[in-house]
C-alpha cells in the first residue's frame, strides 16, 4: 500500500468557501483532482462535507461542467443531500449536475437511451419485488415443477445475485446451474429475461447488467461515455457489488480521474452482494493511486473512538487507520453483564428514564440490534413503562396493498403492455373476472403473442367467454383508453384521484366501513399529494420504482430500535447494544456460513455499532436468551473480549472481567478454530481458550437488585427448587407475594405493592425459611 499522502501547505490565497472549514487531510483530498485517489474516510470524519467541496470544486475552477462530472451515490437521500450542498456553495453555478444521483438512477437514465440494443423500448417498465415473484412462480409452474419445493423467493434471490456478479444466463456455470432445481436454474432464468422482454420490462437488477452488457459490446457507447464524464466520484465504495465495479472500471478507462470514498472497516453488505475486496484492491486496479485519509473524528469522545479501533485492529483485510477526535473527556464505554433477556431490556429502559429525567432527548437514544428478534423484549418493556419508541423496518409506504394497486393501475395506463399489472388488478375491486377468466386470459395470450390486455380485449369480442365477463372486460379496456387520454391533460396526482373513484377502489373501502379501509384510503390520498411534485406519470413511476429508502420523518420524540445494518449512516447521543453473546452477535449462522471473511464482517458490524454512538456507549450480554421459542446460555461475545481495557468500564460477571476473556480467546494455538465447533448451548467446549472461559465460571458478586449468578453449568441446567404454588415468597426488590404459577425455575408471583412479577426460584426466599 502506498503510504498516505503528505498534506499539502495551505495556500497563500484566501480558500473558497467551500474549502473553508476542512481540515487539512479533507482539502488535500479537495485539491487531488487528477487521476485515481482512494479518500480513506473513517466514521464521522467528514467525508460528505469532502466530497461535495470536492465536486464543488471541480466546476468552480471550471476544470468540468456539471454535465461532465459523474457523482454516484447509494441512497436517494445521500445525492439530494450532496445535490443541496453544492448548490449552497455555487448558486446557480452548480444547476444541472444531471448525473449525480444513485447506480440504479443512472443506469434507469442511460439504459432508456440504449435500451433497444437489449431488446427493450425506451419506455420499458422497471418491475418490483412483488411482481418478480408472480412472474418467477408463474415461469416455475409452466416448467412443471413442484412450486413448494422451488419457491420462486429463492430463485428470484439467485438470479439477483447472479445478476450482481455481473452474470447473464449464458455465464452461468454448472455449479450455478445446479443451484436450482437440480440443473434448471439457467433454463429458468433466461426464460425469465425473455419474458421480462415480451413485457418491455426489467427489475432493478437489469438496470446495472444491461448497462455493463451494452458498454461491452458496443465500444463506441464506452467511448462516447469516456468523452462525456471528465471525472468520476463515488461514495460509499466499500459497498459496490461486482457489477457495480465492473460497470465503474469501464468508464474510468477514459480520463482516468476516478475519486472512490469509503472505509473497508464499515463494509457490511456481503449478503446483498457488496465485496469489500473493491476497496482493498483500489490501488492494484488503478497504480499511482493517490491514497488519503480522512483519520479526524468529528462525532465521537476518545474512548468511544478508542474502544472500536482496538476492536477493529483484529481484522486482518484492511488498510490501516486510527480515528482521533480533539474533543476531550466523555465517559468510558460501559460493558453491562445480565442475566436474561428481560433483565437487559429491564436495565436498558431504566437507563433510558433516567437519561430522559436528565433532559435527554428520546430521538438522540439508540438501541442497536444484531437481529430482528431481539427487539421484542424491548418492545414489551417500553410498552409497559411508556417510553415511547419507533420500530425502523417494518413496511414502507410503497410497499402496501392499496399503494401496489393504485401503482399497477397507473403502470398500465403508462404501460399497456405491463401483463404483471393487469394481473393485479383485473379483478380489483372485485369484477367477476375469475381464475377461470384469467387462465383464459392468459392462454389466448400465449397462442396470439398479444400482452395480456389486449387478448383479453380480443377475447371479449369472440364468444370464448361467458357474456357477463365479456362486457366486463370490455369496459375495463374501455376504462384504460379514457384514463390514456386523461393522461395527457391531468396531472398525475388528478388522474390518480380519478381512476381511483371511476374504477370503484374508492367505493369498495368506503364500503368496508373498518378503521384499517380508512387508514388505507388514507394511504392512498398521500399517495396522490406525493404525485403532486411530479410533472408526468412516466417521471413519477421511474421515481417510485427507484426509490429506497422512506424519508417521511417523525416529529414525535421517541427512542430509536433498529438493527445495526439499518443503522449505517446514522448516529445518535446514547447508544445501547444487546445481545452481545457468542451465536447472537457474532452471529453463529454468519460463521457456519462464511468463515473467517463473516467474522471480520460482523467484525465490522460491530465496529459500526460502536462509532454511530455520539456521547455514550453501552454495551449488554446475557447469560441466558429466548431465541425462537427456546431458552440459550451463552457466554459473552468475543468482541468484548476485544475492546481496549483502557477504554472501557467492565460490569460484567465473569471472573476476572474483560482481562480473562482476552486471555482466553488469545490462548488458542488457532484463533479461528472455534468456528468450525458446535455452538455452546450444546455444552461441548470448541478450544483450549473457550475451555478455560467455561471452567472459569461466573462470581457469585451481587448484582444491583441483590441477586447472585451463577457459572455457566446452573445456567445450563437451572437447580429446581420445590416452590409449590399458593406459596407465600419474599424478594429483594418487590417484597412479599404469592406464587401463582411455576415454568421451571421461573415463577409467576403477584406481589402485594407491585402486582404479577416473572422472578426465579433463586431469587425469592420461602417465608417461614428466614424472610
Amino acid at each position: 500500500m502506498n503510504p498516505s499522502l503528505p498534506i499539502p501547505a495551505p495556500a497563500s490565497d484566501p480558500a473558497p468557501a467551500y474549502a473553508a472549514r476542512l481540515n487539512p487531510a479533507q482539502r488535500a483530498a479537495v485539491l487531488a483532482t487528477e487521476g485515481p485517489v482512494l479518500m480513506l474516510a473513517g466514521a464521522g470524519t467528514g467525508k460528505t462535507a469532502a466530497l461535495t467541496a470536492r465536486l464543488a470544486h471541480l466546476v468552480a475552477t471550471r476544470r468540468a461542467f456539471p454535465s461532465q462530472i459523474l457523482c454516484v451515490t447509494f441512497t436517494n437521500k445521500a445525492a439530494r443531500e450532496m445535490r443541496e450542498r453544492v448548490a449552497a456553495h455555487l448558486g446557480s453555478a452548480a444547476e444541472g449536475l444531471p448525473w449525480l444521483g444513485t447506480f440504479h438512477a443512472i443506469c434507469a437514465k442511460m439504459l432508456r437511451r440504449h435500451a433497444e440494443l437489449v431488446g427493450l423500448q425506451p419506455n420499458y417498465t422497471i418491475i418490483d419485488t412483488d411482481d418478480q415473484l408472480r412472474l418467477l412462480k408463474a415461469l416455475i409452474i409452466e416448467a412443471d415443477l413442484d412450486e413448494k419445493r422451488w419457491p420462486a423467493r429463492q430463485l428470484a434471490g439467485l438470479i439477483d445475485r447472479w445478476k450482481n456478479r455481473g452474470l447473464a444466463p449464458d455465464d452461468l456455470d454448472a455449479i450455478e446451474n445446479e443451484a436450482f432445481a437440480n440443473g434448471k436454474g439457467a433454463a429458468l432464468y433466461a426464460r425469465y429475461q425473455e419474458r421480462l422482454r415480451s413485457l418491455n420490462a426489467c427489475d432493478f437488477g437489469d438496470l446495472m447488467l444491461h448497462m455493463l452488457t451494452i458498454l461491452r459490446q458496443h465500444r463506441d457507447i464506452l467511448a462516447d461515455y469516456h468523452r462525456r464524464f471528465r471525472y468520476i466520484m463515488v461514495d460509499e465504495y466499500q459497498d459496490t457489488n461486482t457489477v457495480q465495479y465492473l460497470w465503474l472500471r469501464l468508464l474510468a478507462q477514459g480520463h482516468g480521474n476516478i475519486c472512490v470514498v469509503g472505509d473497508d472497516d464499515q463494509s457490511i453488505y456481503s449478503w446483498r452482494g457488496a465485496e469489500v475486496a473493491n476497496i482493498l484492491r483500489f490501488e492494484k486496479d488503478f497504480p499511482g493511486a493517490q491514497v488519503i485519509r480522512l483519520e479526524q473524528n468529528y462525532r465521537s469522545t476518545p474512548h468511544i473512538l478508542g474502544a472500536a479501533s482496538g476492536l477493529i485492529r483484529a481484522n486482518s483485510q484492511r488498510h490501516d487507520k486510527t480515528l482521533w477526535t480533539e474533543l476531550s473527556g466523555g465517559d468510558k464505554v460501559k460493558v453491562i453483564g445480565v442475566w436474561d433477556a428481560p433483565e437487559e431490556a429491564r436495565r436498558v429502559g431504566e437507563a433510558i428514564e433516567r437519561l430522559e429525567r436528565e433532559g435527554a432527548a428520546l430521538n438522540q437514544i439508540a438501541i442497536l440490534v444484531r437481529a430482528q428478534y431481539q427487539t421484542r423484549e424491548f418492545e414489551d418493556r417500553f410498552i409497559q413503562t411508556g417510553i415511547n419508541y419507533r420500530i425502523i423496518g417494518g413496511f414502507r409506504f410503497y410497499e402496501r396493498a392499496e399503494i401496489r394497486d393504485a401503482l399497477a393501475y397507473l403502470r398500465l395506463i403508462a404501460q399497456p403492455q405491463d401483463d404483471l399489472a393487469f394481473e393485479r388488478i383485473h379483478n380489483v375491486p372485485r369484477r367477476g373476472l375469475g381464475a377461470k377468466a384469467l387462465e383464459a386470459m392468459h392462454a389466448h395470450a400465449r397462442r396470439t403473442g398479444l400482452p395480456l390486455a389486449a387478448a383479453a380485449l380480443q377475447l371479449a369480442d369472440s364468444d370464448a367467454l361467458p357474456k357477463r365477463a365479456a362486457a366486463t372486460i370490455a369496459a375495463l379496456m374501455r376504462q384504460f383508453l379514457h384514463w390514456r387520454q386523461q393522461a395527457e391533460v391531468l396531472s398525475p396526482a388528478d388522474l390518480l384521484r380519478l381512476v381511483l373513484d371511476e374504477s370503484g377502489y374508492n367505493a369498495m373501502l368506503a364500503a368496508e366501513r373498518t378503521p384499517e379501509s380508512a387508514g388505507r384510503a388514507e394511504n392512498l390520498a398521500e399517495l396522490a399529494r406525493a404525485m403532486e411534485e411530479y410533472q408526468s406519470l412516466g417521471d413519477f413511476l421511474e421515481h417510485v420504482s427507484l426509490v429506497m429508502d422512506n424519508d417521511r420523518a417523525d416529529a414525535e420524540d421517541m427512542v430509536t430500535i433498529m438493527t445495526i445494518h439499518a443503522a449505517k449512516g446514522l448516529e445518535f447521543d446514547h447508544v445501547f447494544l444487546p445481545g452481545w453473546e457468542e451465536g447472537v452477535f457474532p452471529s453463529q449462522r454468519a460463521i457456519d456460513e462464511g468463515g473467517l471473511a463473516s467474522l471480520e464482517e460482523e467484525r465490522r458490524l460491530a465496529y459500526v455499532a460502536i462509532t454511530r454512538a455520539r456521547r455514550h456507549c453501552t454495551i449488554l450480554h446475557a447469560a441466558n436468551r429466548r431465541i425462537y421459542g427456546q431458552w440459550v446460555s451463552s457466554i459473552p461475545s468475543r468482541f468484548i473480549a476485544e475492546l481496549p481495557e483502557e477504554h472501557i468500564t467492565s460490569q460484567t460477571t465473569l471472573s476476572g472481567g474483560v482481562s480473562l476473556w482476552r486471555a482466553s480467546w488469545r490462548a488458542q494455538e488457532d484463533p479461528f478454530a472455534h468456528v468450525a465447533a458446535t455452538r455452546p448451548e450444546r455444552g461441548e467446549a470448541r478450544g483450549p481458550g473457550w475451555q478455560r472461559a467455561l471452567a472459569s465460571g461466573y462470581d457469585k458478586r451481587p448484582s444491583r437488585l441483590g441477586e447472585t449468578t451463577r457459572s455457566p453449568a446452573s445456567i445450563a441446567a437451572p437447580a429446581r427448587r420445590d416452590i409449590a404454588i399458593g406459596a407465600m415468597v419474599a424478594h429483594a426488590k418487590f417484597g412479599r407475594g404469592c406464587v401463582i404459577d411455576q415454568e421451571g425455575n421461573r415463577l409467576t408471583i403477584r406481589f402485594e405493592e407491585v402486582g404479577d412479577k416473572r422472578v426465579l426460584d433463586s431469587f425469592v426466599t420461602l417465608l417461614g425459611e428466614g424472610a
